[in-house]
């Protein structure tokens, strides 16, 4: 069994591989998301472990965008990191850019979030407040249906992250709403 990082190690380590700032908020955002989701789901107990998926998640991105997904996992297990980590993160790519499977509901929330956190993000910051706070789930909707906003967001993939938790679209985004909510009070992120 590998070791896993302290939030401070796995910082110290996307920021070597990462120094773009936009690739760094990212990361922080996806961090508290996967936090408020352990706590939400009952996995009050591994909220580190979430956090640090989530920082971690797209560690090769900046660097390595041709072999995301498969140059963080040769990343980790130089650096002798649990074998949980290497496949949590990893498996955000499935069907992608790698053929891990999300199997465990932390690796599935990480999938259905990883993008759609970009889009809600976008929504925001088109509102007048420029914040989630007063964002509404008709608002993400409309987004969502409108391929040219945020089209680096893939819609496919958001929609087959709310069907692998078995949750409907509308509850994912309003959940992610809830969640990047707490992120921006907590940090000014989002």
């Amino acid at each position: 069994m590998g070791k896993i990082p302290s939030r401070e190690e796995a910082w110290a380590l996307l920021t070597e591989y990462n120094k773009d700032e936009f690739h760094q908020k990212h990361a922080r955002v996806v961090e508290g998301v996967m936090r408020y989701f352990a706590r939400e789901l009952g996995y009050g107990d591994e909220e580190d472990f979430w956090g640090v998926v989530g920082l971690l998640h797209d560690l090769d991105f900046e660097q390595y965008p041709e072999q995301h997904c498969v140059k963080s996992q040769e990343i980790m297990r130089e650096r002798g990191l649990d074998e949980r980590l290497i496949h949590a993160t990893a498996s955000h790519g499935y069907g992608l850019v790698a053929d891990i499977r999300p199997e465990h509901e932390m690796e599935k929330v990480l999938f259905a979030v990883d993008e759609l956190t970009g889009l809600i993000g976008a929504a925001a910051i088109m509102r007048p407040s420029k914040s989630t706070m007063d964002l509404e789930l008709k608002s993400v909707k409309k987004k969502f249906k409108t391929p040219k906003f945020a089209a680096g967001c893939s819609r496919e993939v958001i929609t087959q992250g709310a069907e692998m938790l078995g949750w409907t679209l509308d509850d994912l985004i309003s959940r992610t709403i809830l969640a990047l909510r707490e992120v921006e009070q907590n940090t000014g992120l989002v």
